[in-house]
């Protein structure tokens, strides 16, 4: 797909940043604007593995109206952000919506879902929620009717759909109710909500980081808030009305650094802004009117395409370059090296790494300040040993971690950073991301063994663990990993926090003597804290079991970890989701404590307040 010339608008200076990378600026015709904005939505809303990737941004200024709103739908592979300094600077009047998707499971039976909507993201501006009096451009899903869609800004996703930085004025509604479904998210961080409600509906957990709430609806199995203004008290595991309280509540982000951006300043020169390290932080780091950190020019970046060869991309890191990746899909035949201290490593556009060779795709050395973001790495057709890692080979020990030059003042920062294990193409790794440097910040990280879409099978997109940790001093905010076929996340590092913790246990384990950790050991867990670490504390964390291949596979544990009252656990559960074919399940929530979660108890969370 090619637009209509709204690209590079800007300053001659600014670099060509490929033709999926599209600017809109206020002076443009709004049904100029409308019609690019619809014609991408309808490449990608049903574009689930394909492999078009389009970031979309918006000059300061403001679009849309009360009268006349601009109304658009972000599909797969599609960033949308504002090029302001703060949010304020860009303004929508209007909605950005993301709506189930139907399918035909059947004769006469479509089936509308957002369990799906996964890989889009919003960020750096500000939405006036207005909404078109006629029925909108786009047809309603069957059962669903225009005037409940034109009730609220629609964000229906799942897992890797961060929204970032964003003021919403009036109403938000995480899923899609006016039709049928499901949804499973999801992560938001530095936003801000006024005059309208934040309708959870029926997400099944979600994350919120350093916001300001103003009415959060509907708790469901796993919901936790961290630094947020107005968030809901704490209250896990207690009978409530219509069901059980599942709020985790923590006053504040122990350490946290948002995420770099892309900004024109006034003269229209493409800059980054890297916000500063925050500290016991609480609501947005722009509340007070502006936010604390460093610019950077773009000419400091290495723009890469697809095209570029890797030894090109490494030769600038090398030579002290900041790397943007366009949009795309990058077929890497070796590995991407980031070696220098404070590197920025930016995707546009859900920017897709690809080893061929068996290589690891990204290896960052172990210095201080490195900073990864928006990208996808997918498994390759070689089975790589690792996807990312971050940090040297990892010479712990029994005394913990691989500290290497890691600043307590200047972490590591991985952020809205995804992985694949099969779906879009055949694929196979070991483990998707090793972390070996200390004092790292893992923020939104969604790692998936893909239970659907190419090359999915327990044979064929083979991969034993998610996450492993290493490091001490790393804190996880927001962390998903899927379907891995043995212990899905791997804790070995001393001090480490991870805040909100969600997984769905293999779907395809083909027998349980083929799933075993131990002669007497059913299954794998999904997280385990290795036996020598003495402190660590987790929040919110949720296993769910939906074992689908009609065969009785049991997991003894979700969570292990060492006896020791350095290591502690806050608002844990499990899930048994196949309520129709009911089959297995797991039988403690961890090491033995808390009950089972199987076909008698289905769709039902098993909660353990704390541990031990």
């Amino acid at each position: 797909m090619h637009g209509h010339g709204y690209r590079h608008t800007m300053s001659n200076a600014n670099p060509n940043l490929g033709s999926n990378v599209i600017i809109f600026n206020p002076s443009m015709s709004q049904a100029s604007i409308q019609s690019e904005l619809n014609a991408i939505s309808t490449q990608q809303v049903p574009n689930q593995f394909g492999p078009q990737r389009y970031a979309i941004f918006f000059e300061p200024g403001t679009y849309g109206s009360a009268a006349d709103p601009l109304v658009f739908q972000v599909g797969f592979y599609t960033e949308v952000a504002g090029l302001g300094a703060q949010p304020s600077d860009v303004v929508i009047n209007g909605a950005v919506d993301v709506f189930n998707q139907c399918s035909n499971v059947g004769p006469k039976k479509v089936v509308c879902e957002g369990t799906d909507n996964f890989w889009r993201s919003l960020s750096n501006l500000e939405i006036n929620v207005h909404l078109p009096a006629s029925p909108p451009s786009y047809a309603p899903n069957p059962g669903e009717s225009a005037s409940c869609l034109n009730s609220a800004d629609f964000w229906a996703v799942s897992q890797a759909d961060p929204m970032r930085s964003v003021i919403v004025n009036g109403n938000l509604f995480l899923q899609d109710y006016c039709g049928q479904g499901f949804v499973s998210g999801g992560y938001l961080a530095n936003d801000e909500f006024n005059g309208g409600i934040i309708c959870n509906c029926g997400q099944q957990q979600y994350f919120t980081r350093n916001s300001n709430i103003d009415n959060w609806t509907n708790p469901v199995w796993n919901q936790v808030f961290m630094g947020d203004n107005g968030a809901p008290a704490t209250n896990f595991g207690q009978p409530v009305t219509g069901g059980t309280g599942q709020y985790t509540t923590l006053a504040s982000t122990p350490v946290s650094q948002e995420e770099p951006y892309l900004y024109t300043d006034s003269s229209g020169n493409m800059r980054v802004f890297v916000p500063a390290l925050q500290r016991n932080s609480v609501g947005p780091s722009y509340q007070s009117g502006s936010q604390a950190g460093y610019s950077l020019p773009i000419s400091s970046f290495f723009v890469a395409s697809p095209s570029t060869p890797v030894w090109q991309i490494n030769r600038a890191l090398m030579m002290g370059s900041n790397l943007l990746l366009t949009p795309g899909v990058y077929d890497l035949p070796q590995t991407i090296r980031v070696d220098h201290p404070n590197t920025i490593v930016m995707g546009l556009g859900f920017a897709t790494l690809i080893p061929q060779n068996g290589n690891v795709a990204m290896q960052t050395a172990s210095v201080p300040g490195i900073k990864l973001s928006g990208m996808i790495f997918d498994a390759g057709p070689v089975n790589s040993p690792v996807l990312l890692q971050l940090g040297g080979q990892g010479r712990f020990d029994m005394f913990g971690g691989h500290p290497g030059l890691a600043d307590p003042n200047d972490p590591t920062l991985v952020q809205d950073v995804f992985f694949r294990i099969g779906g879009a193409e055949p694929g196979m790794a070991t483990t998707a991301m090793v972390v070996n440097d200390s004092n790292t910040i893992l923020d939104d990280i969604w790692a998936w063994r893909a239970d659907h879409g190419a090359g999915v099978g327990w044979t064929q997109n083979t991969s034993n663990t998610g996450v492993i940790v290493n490091g001490n001093d790393v804190y996880a905010y927001g962390l998903a990993v899927e379907h891995f076929q043995k212990t899905e996340v791997i804790w070995n590092g001393q001090n480490g926090e991870d805040v909100f913790f969600q997984n769905e246990m293999p779907y395809d384990p083909p027998s349980q003597a083929a799933w075993m950790a131990s002669p007497t050991f059913d299954g794998y867990p999904a997280f385990a804290v290795a036996p020598w670490v003495k402190t660590f504390q987790g929040y919110g964390m949720g296993s769910y079991s939906f074992f689908d291949l009609g065969i009785p596979i049991q997991a003894s544990d979700a969570f292990v970890a060492p006896d020791t009252a350095g290591v502690q656990f806050h608002s844990l559960l499990t899930v048994f989701l196949n309520a129709t074919s009911g089959y297995g399940g797991i039988d403690n929530v961890i090491n033995g404590v808390g009950g089972s979660s199987t076909a008698a108890n289905a769709d039902v969370p098993v909660d353990v307040t704390t541990y031990p």
